[in-house]
């Protein structure tokens, strides 16, 4: 199976519809990118916190690569590797259409939040430069957009947002402080400090980087790079595997039965995003489709299903945050953004703070926790859109469950046994047919059909851009190089 992407129409998605944020525009006190976690309440991560914050657990993300140099993840990324052939052993970041979206990730799953002090910079920091100084330090600016977005990063950013705060000299986001009351002092100051937090701020991070593109300019393509990262993660200890990637058809190449089959036997937990609509994915895609994964659905504010970004089917087992999102950029940033990609590590958290809490339970009696305590949500029974319904992390971790059931978790051991094996017996009988029957065995190698590339939405259409949502959300401002510019001006000055 082939997971081919439109490299041309990635960047574009993804701009249109992350919110750059800037890491040095608010004022002391003011916390927006915590403010913005809505679900670090409604879901009970806060009240499961009080029992455990992941200690001891590790997430690996199998994805775009993660900066484990971002302050909101200092310390969390605990080792490294990468399958693509174009990136560092560390796991950090490989460039592609959507580089950043492993960090993004990463962030919801295991952030460790920053000082609230840090990056933190005075409201009058532009006031104090005059007009040439202005000028030089806009120009600066630009740069650091078109390293982020390349020669067209003009078609990328919102025009009109940048024209503003070059003749206003003030963040977009200053107005919304304002309103929220942000530019006053903040005496409940959250002692787990500001920016992004996961739900897991205690559990350690693996990464492993791939290019999610076909043909990968580096080497080898998707399908091996996932088998083989599956497979070190479970090697490298990892309790639980977050793959926000998928490819849009709901066959696996037969290559995936052995890492998958083996993380099972392991006892390792994988979590897998269901995909997003707006790529034209209206059904959940490998390997969200593989038995014994828990497969992740996106929900806005409301609790309502995402129309652009979730997929649905009966793989679905439960919905979390998939809109709006805010997360970790690499370099230092912050982003809106929105898709299953990041409903899928907020669970990812969950599971982690559940093992935790219960160190003695399986990966099924893990997964357990999570579905039998989810609120119900669209239809009796397992929904095609929710699963069991929304996560509800408080009671998965302190809850009463209904007792384990094993036969309602059906694993890949066994859908391997029942149909790999009728395929094989499919493929023998063409071999037995007598040539004088005049009948004609199918394509040797191929007794079921699995999906052509032709066929497959590219890996990154819901990995990338397509899982960080539509467009509606303005593409402003900032990148990190930007507050290494304000810093050292700052410092010129004094």
């Amino acid at each position: 199976m082939s997971l081919r992407s439109r490299p041309s129409g990635l960047v574009a998605a993804a701009a249109a519809a992350a919110l750059i944020l800037p890491t040095a525009a608010a004022p002391a006190g003011a916390d927006t990118y915590r403010d913005m976690q809505f679900w670090l309440d409604d879901y009970g991560v806060e009240e499961a916190w009080e029992t455990t914050e992941g200690e001891g657990v590790t997430i690996a993300v199998i994805d775009t690569g993660v900066d484990g140099g971002h302050p909101t993840l200092e310390g969390a990324v605990v080792g490294g590797a990468d399958f693509s052939g174009g990136g560092e052993s560390s796991g950090a970041p490989v460039t592609q259409a959507a580089t950043e979206h492993g960090t993004l990730v990463a962030s919801l799953a295991a952030g460790r939040g920053t000082d609230p002090d840090e990056g933190m910079a005075d409201e009058d920091l532009f006031d104090d430069m005059d007009d040439d100084e202005w000028d030089e330090w806009f120009e600066n600016f630009e740069a650091d957009l078109e390293d982020a977005y390349g020669d067209d990063w003009e078609d990328e950013i919102d025009e009109e947002a940048l024209d503003e705060f070059y003749e206003t000299r003030e963040f977009p986001l200053d107005e919304d402080l304002e309103e929220s009351g942000g530019d006053e002092e903040d005496e409940d100051t959250d002692p787990r400090g500001a920016g992004v937090i996961g739900v897991a701020p205690g559990a350690d991070l693996l990464s492993a980087s791939l290019v999610l593109e076909d043909p990968n300019p580096y080497g080898p393509g998707t399908e091996e790079q996932i088998a083989e990262a599956v497979t070190w993660a479970v090697d490298q200890g990892a309790d639980i595997i977050n793959m926000s990637i998928g490819s849009g058809v709901q066959d696996w190449p037969e290559s995936w039965d052995e890492a998958f089959l083996y993380a099972e036997e392991q006892d390792v937990l994988i979590v897998a995003a269901s995909g997003n609509r707006a790529a034209g994915h209206l059904s959940v895609g490998a390997p969200a489709t593989i038995p014994g994964v828990l497969t992740v659905a996106g929900v806005d504010e409301a609790r309502s299903i995402s129309r652009d970004s979730s997929s649905q089917g009966i793989a679905v087992d439960l919905a979390a945050s998939s809109e709006p999102l805010v997360g970790a950029l690499p370099g230092g940033g912050y982003a809106r953004w929105e898709g299953t990609s990041g409903a899928a590590p907020i669970v990812s958290g969950a599971a982690a703070l559940v093992m935790a809490a219960h160190p003695d339970l399986s990966a099924r009696e893990v997964k357990h926790r999570l579905v039998s305590t989810a609120d119900s949500q669209g239809s009796e029974g397992v929904d095609p859109e929710y699963g069991h319904g929304v996560l509800d992390v408080g009671e998965a971790v302190s809850g009463s469950v209904p007792e384990f059931s094993a036969a309602d978790y059906p694993t890949l051991e066994d859908w391997i046994r029942v149909h790999r094996r009728a395929d094989a017996e499919d493929e023998q009988a063409h071999e037995d047919i007598p040539e004088a029957a005049g009948v004609e065995p199918g394509p040797e190698g191929e007794p079921r059909e699995l999906p052509r590339a032709a066929e497959v939405g590219g890996a990154q259409e819901w990995a990338g851009p397509a899982a960080l949502g539509i467009g509606g959300l303005l593409v402003v401002l900032m990148l990190t190089g930007a507050v290494v510019h304000l810093l050292y001006r700052r410092s010129k000055h004094q």
